[in-house]
């Protein structure tokens, strides 16, 4: 098995995803992945594969992801159901963290409990 094909769940996450800039090369039996996501979460998400793949500290793959919007953490669009709770556990593995996504959307939020679809709330960093 090529190192490609053992990380193409990677890459077909980064199409998934939009990274933009992409490029992937092979040499040596080392994959080298490049390219730009919208967000940390995104980049996170990757790795987050990466590491599924290959381990903790794989050493068949580098990886050169960067951050095209550093100054959140991501960019949720709300979905019909969800409440800001939902969204917090999903980005922060804790529902009581929906206080910090609701302060950084006072500018469009006047009560956390009430969100529409559609909107795009930015996630903070954690």
């Amino acid at each position: 098995m090529s190192v490609k094909s053992k990380y193409q769940p990677v890459l077909d996450l980064g199409l998934q995803l939009g990274v933009k800039d992409g490029d992937v090369s092979e040499e040596d039996g080392v994959l080298k992945i490049k390219g730009t996501t919208r967000t940390q979460y995104e980049k996170n998400l990757l790795w987050d594969k990466i590491k599924e793949i290959g381990g903790e500290k794989p050493g068949d793959v580098k990886a050169n992801i960067k951050v095209e919007d550093a100054s959140v953490y991501h960019r949720h669009v709300v979905k019909s159901g969800e409440s800001l709770s939902k969204i917090a556990k999903h980005y922060y593995g804790d529902p009581m963290k929906y206080k910090q996504i609701f302060e950084a959307n006072r500018n469009i939020l006047n009560n956390p409990d009430i969100i529409h679809p559609d909107q795009v709330l930015v996630i903070p960093t954690p």
